[in-house]
C-alpha cells in the first residue's frame, strides 16, 4: 500500500473519535477445517477489546456468528444442515458450547458477556426495538459486553434476517456506533479472488459501494457460514450511506481490531456517504422493516418524493403488488421496477388499488371520508441507498 494510502487511512479513523464499534465475527473465522471452534480467535478478540476499553475507552458490541457449526459437531453432521429442524437443533446445542468458550475468554480479562439473541421481529415491531437498543445500553453502560446472534434457533425463513452481517448492520445503527468492523476469512476486498487470481490486488480504502461491485462479489458463503463478501458490502453500504464507516478485515490476527483502529496496512476501509445521519426512526423503516408489498408512482410523484420531500399521494400511482395492511412497511418503486423508497403504509393494498390515479375528492367519494389523504406520509418514509437495501 502507498504510503500516502496509510496516512489517509490513519487520519481518517482518528478525526472519527471512535467511542463505540460493532465486531462481527463469521463462522469461517471462529470455526475451524472440522467445525470445531477457534477458541484462540475468541482469547484474541478478548483481549483486544479489553484493551481498547481500559486504554483508549472504546465500547465493543460483538456479534457472532459460529452457533450451528458448534452444534454440527456435537449432533455428529459432517455437512452443513439443510433443514430448518436440524439447523435450529444445531444451533440450540451450539449456543451454549459459543458462549461458554465467549464467558471464559472474557472473564480471564475481568470483563462480563452478555447474551442477546435476536430474529426480524425485534428489529420490526417498534417497542421491541426500543426495548433491544435500552438493554444494549444498560449492558454497555455497566462494563458488560454485549454478544449478539440471530435467534437460530427459533427464526423461520419469514423472519430470518439472512445472515449476521445484516444483523451487524442493523445492530449499528440501532445504538449510534460509530464504525462496523466485519472480520472474516479474508484479509480485505481484493480487485479479484485472491484464491484464483496471484495478481489480485488488495483494495485499501473504497469510496463507496455500487451495483456492479455488488454483482462482481456476489457468491457463495463458506461451508461454514451462510454469507459471504457481497453481504459484507451490502452491509457496508446499508451503514455508509448513513454516515458511519464501515472496514472489511481478516479476523484471524491476533491484533485484528487494534491494527484497523491504528490505520494500519490491514483490511479495506469502505468511507461514509457524505449525508447526515438520518434519524433513528427513518433507519428503522428503511433497513429493519420487511415491505409487504411494492407501489410503483410515475416519475412525477417519484421526483417530489426524491426532492421534494412530499408524502406520497394516489394521484401519482401506477399500480400495487402484494397484500399489505394499514401500519405494513411498503416497497416503493418507479415505472421501471427500481424501488427507491421505503415507508409505513397509511392505506391497506386494497384501497391503493381501488383509489391510485385519482384526486382527493375523488378518493373520498369511493373510500370515505376518514380515509388519510396520503397513501404514505412523509414522516413514514425513507428515501434508501442508490440500489435499495
Amino acid at each position: 500500500m502507498p504510503p500516502d494510502t496509510t496516512v489517509q487511512r490513519a487520519a481518517f479513523l482518528r478525526s472519527r473519535k471512535i467511542r463505540r464499534i460493532i465486531v462481527k465475527l463469521g463462522s469461517g473465522t471462529l470455526t475451524d477445517a472440522s467445525f470445531g471452534l477457534r477458541e484462540t480467535t475468541i482469547r484474541s478478540l478478548a483481549a483486544q477489546v479489553a484493551g481498547l476499553r481500559e486504554s483508549r475507552g472504546i465500547e465493543v458490541v460483538v456479534v457472532t456468528s459460529g452457533a450451528i457449526a458448534a452444534g454440527r459437531k456435537k449432533l455428529g453432521i459432517a455437512d452443513r444442515p439443510r433443514t430448518v429442524a436440524l439447523k435450529q437443533a444445531a444451533a440450540a446445542v451450539g449456543q451454549t458450547t459459543l458462549m461458554r468458550a465467549y464467558e471464559r475468554a472474557f472473564e480471564k480479562r475481568g470483563l462480563k458477556v452478555g447474551q442477546l439473541l435476536l430474529t426480524h421481529e425485534d428489529f420490526e415491531n417498534r417497542e421491541r426495538y426500543v426495548n433491544a437498543r435500552n438493554t444494549l445500553e444498560t449492558l454497555l453502560a455497566r462494563g458488560i459486553v454485549p454478544i449478539i446472534n440471530e435467534n437460530d434457533t427459533v427464526a423461520t425463513e419469514e423472519i430470518r434476517l439472512g445472515d449476521n452481517d445484516h444483523l451487524a448492520a442493523l445492530v449499528t445503527q440501532l445504538i449510534g456506533a460509530d464504525l462496523l468492523l466485519l472480520l472474516t476469512d479474508s484479509d480485505a476486498l481484493y480487485t479479484r479472488d485472491p484464491r484464483r487470481h496471484p495478481d489480485a490486488k488488495r483494495i485499501p480504502i473504497l469510496a463507496g459501494v455500487d451495483d456492479s461491485l455488488l454483482r462482481s462479489s456476489a457468491g457463495k458463503s463458506g461451508p461454514a457460514g451462510t454469507g459471504g463478501m457481497g453481504s459484507k458490502l451490502l452491509a457496508a453500504r446499508v451503514v455508509t450511506a448513513w454516515g458511519t464507516p464501515a472496514v472489511i478485515a481478516g479476523g484471524l490476527s491476533r491484533r485484528s481490531i487494534l491494527d484497523v483502529l491504528d490505520g494500519k496496512e490491514t483490511g479495506t476501509l469502505i468511507l461514509p456517504g457524505g449525508g447526515a445521519r438520518a434519524r433513528s426512526r427513518k433507519l428503522w423503516i428503511a433497513h429493519a422493516l420487511q415491505a409487504h408489498g411494492t407501489i410503483s408512482v410515475d416519475d412525477g410523484a417519484k421526483k417530489v418524493l426524491l426532492e421534494g420531500g412530499k408524502s406520497l399521494l394516489p394521484a401519482g400511482i401506477l399500480g400495487v403488488t402484494g397484500t399489505f395492511r394499514k401500519g405494513d412497511a411498503v416497497s416503493i418503486g418507479d415505472r421501471r421496477g427500481r424501488a427507491f423508497a421505503q415507508g409505513i403504509a397509511s392505506w391497506s393494498s386494497e384501497q391503493v388499488k381501488r383509489g391510485m390515479g385519482k384526486k382527493s375528492a375523488e378518493v373520498r367519494s369511493i373510500l370515505g371520508e376518514d380515509i388519510p389523504a396520503e397513501v404514505v406520509h412523509r414522516d413514514n418514509l425513507t428515501i434508501l441507498a442508490a440500489g435499495g437495501r
